[in-house]
């Protein structure tokens, strides 16, 4: 059976000089048995005591990775900080120029998908995997010989952001490939991963850069994610073939789904406000007057609460509904934005909001897959993912136009950027409403 860990990320720093503020998340992780043999023994013994229909879910989400590909991005938000402090800390242009580094990388991870779904289907799934791989590896290695700013945009963003690209696509379609019953629940888990890698990764590579610097880092992340990949790509498993029919690839009649065109709008809306609280509750706290750890463990805690929430997420999803248990967890998030952050003028209260923000805030990456399969089918679903997260590029500018409101208004400090988010999030559930009463216009159903 086949797992993926999948998440999505995506945001730039918002140009304020915030400890981690450059990385942007998005996140893959997957991986499925080949071994015919040892799959049917192990089908049979489950079949016995769980019964045939939930054997699927039983075996493969048990299997999930927990460590995600957020954690990645975290990392290089990590390394480029550090870049801003010591290699370029004459370069009074350092932090805007370094920030687009992670824009860069998140934009080719999305703005590639149509080229990675047509490579799918004409050399499949393990061979894009192994070429994402190696170009990952290869971008972390040669980002440690970076001694320009050029140098990380090439590196650690372009390549960087193609080769997430070519496994973060095959891991959204795999998963519904594998699931059925059960299906949100185990994509809850699989995805929870994201916020695991997210909480564990920053007390790993800040000793490492500090201990053994910049270069060394860089070239130990580029051994590691090429010794947990090169496991991915071997385990990583098709149970449908993708279409080889030039028609089929690309099936652009999704664009005339309606249905569809709403639920990319409001994931777009979603996207736009999702990392501007993550960039900026450290600052936000110095500026309260709360040390730079009180800070840091407000992000630390949001990302704690996006492994439960997505859990969570997953199997509420199971039993209300995929659609509604979105609706539901994005009203929540919007309203902690909006009526929690805006009053957080001590640590607890910031605290609690970090707690609120991190269940409810990542539903959409554990829901974008199964939302879409409900929407399209099976046989849409793979052009829908492709279009989904082609238009979740312009996500990536999100935190950039919130920095731009802010700016020219006249108001308190963060606050335009606290009604931003919580405008997005309001926006995005509106939307969503529609879509569901357009699929059954009673307001209770399962949907």
């Amino acid at each position: 059976m086949g797992n993926i860990d999948t998440e999505h990320n995506d945001a730039n720093s918002t140009g304020r000089n915030t400890p981690v503020n450059s990385g942007n998340p998005s996140s893959v992780t997957y991986g499925g048995s080949t071994d015919k043999t040892f799959n049917e023994t192990k089908m049979e013994s489950l079949q016995s005591s769980t019964g045939e229909k939930d054997v699927e879910s039983t075996f493969s989400a048990s299997e999930a990775d927990v460590d995600g590909g957020y954690g990645w991005f975290v990392c290089l938000g990590i390394m480029q900080d550090s870049f801003h402090k010591t290699m370029f800390a004459d370069n009074p242009n350092a932090l805007v120029q370094l920030s687009f580094v992670g824009t860069l990388a998140l934009f080719c991870l999305h703005a590639l998908s149509p080229v990675v779904r047509i490579s799918i289907s004409k050399f499949g799934v393990r061979p894009v995997i192994i070429l994402g791989t190696i170009l990952i590896a290869f971008s972390l290695e040669m980002a440690a010989l970076a001694t320009q700013i050029w140098h990380l945009n090439l590196t650690q963003g372009a390549l960087f952001g193609i080769g997430v690209g070519m496994t973060y696509m095959p891991a959204l379609s795999m998963a519904p490939q594998w699931f059925t019953k059960r299906r949100g629940l185990a994509l809850g888990i699989i995805a929870s991963g994201s916020g695991m890698g997210g909480l564990v990764f920053p007390f790993i590579v800040t000793p490492l850069n500090r201990n053994m610097g910049q270069t060394w880092t860089y070239r130990i992340l580029g051994c590691i994610s090429l010794f947990t990949n090169i496991i991915e790509c071997i385990f990583i498993k098709e149970r449908v073939r993708y279409p080889t029919d030039r028609k089929k690839i690309l099936n652009l009649q999704v664009l005339k789904d309606t249905n569809f065109l709403l639920f990319c709008i409001a994931a777009d809306l979603i996207m736009f406000g999702y990392f501007v609280p993550l960039f900026l509750l450290p600052e936000n706290a110095t500026y309260l007057g709360l040390s730079d750890i009180q800070g840091s463990s407000c992000v630390i805690v949001c990302c704690a609460m996006s492994f439960i929430g997505r859990i969570i997420t997953g199997a509420v999803a199971d039993v209300i509904g995929k659609l509604n248990s979105l609706i539901i967890f994005s009203l929540t998030t919007a309203i902690a934005c909006l009526l929690i952050w805006p009053f957080a003028s001590i640590f607890p209260a910031l605290m609690a909001f970090s707690v609120v923000f991190g269940i409810g805030s990542g539903t959409y990456f554990v829901l974008m897959s199964p939302v879409t399969a409900e929407i399209l089918g099976m046989d849409g679903l793979q052009t829908g993912l492709s279009v989904l997260i082609f238009a979740n590029a312009l996500s990536t500018f999100g935190p950039t136009v919130a920095t731009a409101i802010e700016a020219r208004a006249n108001a308190a400090p963060f606050f335009t950027f606290k009604m931003f988010t919580g405008a997005c999030y309001l926006a995005g559930v509106s939307l969503l409403m529609v879509l569901k009463l357009r699929i059954n216009t009673n307001i209770i159903a399962k949907v």
